[in-house]
């Protein structure tokens, strides 16, 4: 524990000058000395990563090649380890998922349950899988705690309050627990923000690029070590709350380690041990191989844990994790910048891009701790020389791909940008111009005054220098149910891996193979995000079967989702089965559920057995519910499903008749409670009506009694216009109620001023009574009518806005039908309005002529004015005659003394025609 005795000695001089001797800087200082003295005395070699790190990247081939350890310890969640296997089969970035529909021992609310852990190339981490998977030899074992561990042990409030990514990332992690190898910030905010500050950046991705990653791209593998403990444990001693957790999780790993290496007997020079550089300054009792101190992991809970591998990109990364916009894009633009310049072959599995490196034989390597952290905190950072060629090539290349995006950039702006960048970097003490000071230039230069395009500058600073990289799992690697969608998509003709949304055209008719494809898609459509399968043309339903679909396809881009769907079943008809019994069975299910659940088994899966089944359930849920919230929804749906088994042909289901009956039972019940509770909502009421009035013919042939129906009318007394204006037309339908003493009632309202405020509110109730009384649907019409025609405008005009929104918000389905009723009852063109009365309007009075039945002058005159009309009828009758007019009033003529001959007929013929 010398090593460092000149280090500790100067960092407790520096903190008593400044601080003062009491202070506890000194202790602070002088405690991450011993923990980095601590870390790399151990017997185990402890290998300190920072997440998504180029530095770590390169200081781990650097070793691997240099060292060749036969085991790897990696902090990652034990029960990935077979999914790590299947890197190969993809693209990078992606990343490692466990994922949990149904929990057991855990919150029910927290479900689904979903972790992941994001690999990118230029990760430490990747370095030494790739290494491990592909050298002969070599065993790889993941030591952190297990996923289930993961929600077991974190605090409640992390647990309810998952940490969800903005939609601009695509949503490749959703609201997935995401896991990170080095999280290295300090979670002081006073700290960080002073470093902020002095830096001279913006964000602390800024900060740990300039300050961190660029001085130990080139350091020595001791310096590395020692700085990276150095800082972890200085951001530990500082953190704010509780670490019992990261305590845990170091207990684990090492408890972990101390058994493999107990069970394998595998020499401990031989092994690697890698971690956040925090938890390789631990202080935990179990810390080290010599430690005793035994610690109990508790066992998993019962949960069912699906493994597998989703894409990820370099935003969802920087989007979990909280960095700053373009952060990973620039450590992978940085990552390969150092291979280049040290001519470094990284390691890459077999499969991917490019080819495995092979392993070198095994060097021989002392461990002796030496203390390089001194010198390197002595000397002042190296300046790096101004790298004029490539400054100039990100100018030319920005203006370039500014002018393709619509910005008016110009070679004088490229050199703005050029000169700009210097001159940030100047008066941010640095000589070479960094990435982040190239993208303020840029902005600076280019973008004036608006973002012409989708993407602003500091976009194409991001795309320029290296772009947002999205990975892409492998059809090997995917799980059963994601490779038979794709095999039982193949006769489309469509790369669906691509990310770009694909336009499938399926003539039905002259392409009947393809209708499993198209049945298949619309499953799809169910099951997945609605712009991962989007039919542009076609619609599947009860009884629907179309002749021609376009689809837009985009399974590529929505790959995460597809995955996912593979964790819950081999096939997605046994998906969506499962979720179907899922739903009906959940505690919240109602009888609407269940009945969507019946008509998603015939549309979907044709399944006449699991629709029995569900509308069972459907029964027993109606029966137990004590509210009405969901009557509109439920007469809707039975509707749907009643008219689709008389249009098939079908006998109609067993549970079709069970559920007619309870539903008949039930509203009765509920009718007279649900008028009176001011919380129903009269839209609940007219559904409740709709289904007894609808139902009743085939609820009687069942069995059912028309006397518990009139009871429960009579049994209602609400006090709501809208309710009231209901059970009118209740008692309409029921026949208790003409529709003369109906009209009375409402013409008293309409005279009434007191009662005139509230009168939309009857109307609006009437309109909704329309459902379950259709014949008043004249009716409706004879009351707006007559609201228009009687009240003057100083009363009708502040009462129409009432009159609009109450429709609106109660009744605004079913103003379409007031209108075509509306439509069908008054006259089609202006002219024929003039003389068009209204079939409700008052008759004036008879004619003194009239009193004691019609003249025969007058009848007689009536044919002469309409001889079309006579000579038709003559002819239907088959009676031939000539016409003879009277040469004046007093004549008397053959017509009239016929007339007169038959006055019954005169009579009805009057009245037929509604003269006088």
């Amino acid at each position: 524990m010398n090593s460092f005795a000149a280090l500790r000695e100067r960092l407790a001089e520096a903190a008593a000058e400044f601080a003062g001797p009491a202070d506890a800087a000194a202790d602070i200082l002088a405690g991450i000395v011993d923990d980095v003295d601590r870390a790399l005395s151990e017997e185990l070699e402890i290998f300190p990563v920072c997440h998504h790190s180029p530095a770590s990247a390169l200081a781990m081939v650097r070793r691997l090649r240099e060292k060749q350890p036969a085991v790897i310890y990696l902090e990652l969640c034990e029960d990935l380890r077979p999914v790590v296997d299947e890197l190969r089969n993809c693209k990078l970035p992606v990343a490692l998922q466990a994922f949990a529909g149904d929990v057991a021992g855990h919150p029910a609310e927290l479900a689904p349950l979903s972790v992941i852990a994001p690999i990118t190339e230029s990760s430490a981490e990747y370095q030494a899988i790739a290494y491990a998977l592909d050298t002969p030899g070599v065993e790889l074992v993941l030591v952190d705690r297990s996923t289930d561990h993961v929600f077991q042990w974190a605090p409640r409030e992390e647990r309810f309050a998952p940490e969800a990514e903005p939609a601009d990332a695509e949503q490749l992690h959703g609201d997935a627990v995401g896991l990170e190898i080095g999280d290295l910030r300090p979670r002081f905010a006073e700290l960080e923000q002073f470093l902020l500050h002095h830096g001279k950046v913006r964000h602390w991705s800024e900060w740990w690029d300039q300050y961190v990653e660029q001085p130990l791209v080139g350091a020595d593998y001791d310096t590395y070590r020692q700085v990276l403990v150095l800082i972890g444990s200085l951001f530990r001693r500082l953190r704010r709350g509780s670490t019992a957790v990261d305590e845990d999780r170091e207990r684990y790993m090492w408890t972990r380690m101390r058994e493999h290496l107990a069970a394998t007997g595998t020499d401990p020079a031989r092994c690697l041990y890698v971690c956040g550089a925090a938890h390789a300054a631990s202080r935990v009792e179990q810390f080290g191989l010599a430690a005793t101190a035994e610690f109990e992991i508790s066992p998993r809970t019962e949960t069912v844990w699906h493994y597998g591998i989703v894409p990820s990109s370099h935003s969802a990364i920087e989007a979990q994790f909280g960095s700053a916009g373009g952060s990973v894009s620039i450590a992978a633009a940085t990552w390969a910048k150092a291979l280049r310049r040290n001519k470094l072959s990284p390691f890459q599995l077999a499969g991917q891009p490019g080819t495995g490196t092979a392993a070198l034989p095994a060097i021989t390597v002392p461990t002796r701790v030496t203390d390089q952290l001194t010198e390197f905190l002595s000397r002042p950072p190296a300046l790096d020389p101004l790298d004029e060629a490539e400054l100039r090539e990100w100018s030319v290349d920005i203006v370039r791909l500014a002018r393709r995006n619509g910005y008016l950039a110009s070679t004088a702006d490229a050199i703005a940008i050029y000169e700009t960048s210097i001159l940030l970097a100047g008066l941010r003490n640095r000589a070479r111009p960094t990435p982040y000071d190239f993208q303020d230039a840029a902005v600076t230069c280019l973008e004036k005054d608006r973002v012409p395009g989708r993407r602003d500058v500091r976009r194409l600073c991001e795309i320029l220098l290296g772009g947002d990289r999205i990975g892409q799992v492998g059809y090997a690697a995917l799980p059963p149910l994601a490779r038979d969608v794709l095999d039982r998509l193949e006769p489309l003709g469509l790369d669906l891996s691509k990310r770009r949304v694909q336009r499938a055209l399926l003539d039905l008719r002259a392409d009947p193979h393809l209708r499993p494809c198209s049945d298949l898609l619309w499953l799809l459509r169910r099951l997945l995000p609605a712009q991962a399968a989007r039919p542009i043309m076609g619609s599947h339903g009860l009884g629907e079967r179309a002749i021609q679909e376009s689809w837009d396809l985009d399974l590529g881009r929505h790959q995460r989702s597809l995955v996912e769907l593979g964790y819950e079943g081999v096939t997605v008809e046994q998906v969506l089965e499962q979720r179907l019994r899922r739903s009906v069975a959940a505690p919240d299910a109602t009888a609407a559920t269940a009945l969507a659940a019946v008509e998603d088994a015939l549309v979907y899966l044709g399944s006449a057995r699991l629709a029995d089944e569900l509308g069972s359930r459907a029964v027993d849920l109606l029966a137990a519910e004590r509210t009405v919230d969901d009557a509109p929804v439920v007469l809707r749906r039975i509707r749907v499903l009643l008219d689709h088994f008389r249009s098939s042909g079908t006998e109609l289901p067993h549970w079709c008749a069970r559920f007619v009956r309870a539903g008949y039972a039930h509203y009765c019940t509920l009718l007279p409670s649900t008028f009176t509770d001011e919380e129903t909502g009269p839209r609940q009421v007219a559904a409740m009506l709709g289904f007894l009035f609808g139902m009743e013919h085939l609820a009687i042939s069942l069995g059912c009694d028309r006397t518990q129906l009139e009871l429960a009318v009579a049994q209602s007394h609400p006090e709501s216009p809208e309710k009231v204006a209901l059970l009118w037309a209740a008692r309409f339908q029921l026949g208790s109620l003409p529709l003369e003493q109906l009209r009375s009632r409402c013409d008293e309202m309409l005279a009434n001023p007191l009662v005139l405020p509230a009168f939309p509110r009857y109307l609006s109730g009437f309109v909704q009574a329309i459902d379950p009384a259709p014949a008043l649907k004249p009716f409706a019409v004879e009351l707006l009518s007559k609201a228009f025609g009687r009240l003057p405008d100083r009363v009708l005009l502040p009462w129409l806005p009432t009159l609009v929104t109450t429709l609106r918000d109660q009744a605004g389905e079913l103003v379409p039908v007031l209108v075509r009723e509306a439509a069908r009852t008054m006259p089609a063109t202006r002219n024929a309005l003039n003389g068009w009365t209204a079939p409700w309007a008052e008759p004036t009075g008879p004619a003194p002529e009239a009193a004691a039945g019609p003249g025969p002058r007058a009848v007689a005159g009536l044919l002469h004015a309409y001889p079309d009309t006579t000579d038709a009828l003559a002819e239907l009758l088959g009676c031939a005659g000539t016409w003879q007019r009277p040469a004046a009033d007093n004549d008397s003529s053959a017509v009239a003394e016929l007339l007169t001959a038959y006055p019954t007929t005169a009579d009805a013929l009057t009245e037929l025609l509604g003269t006088d």
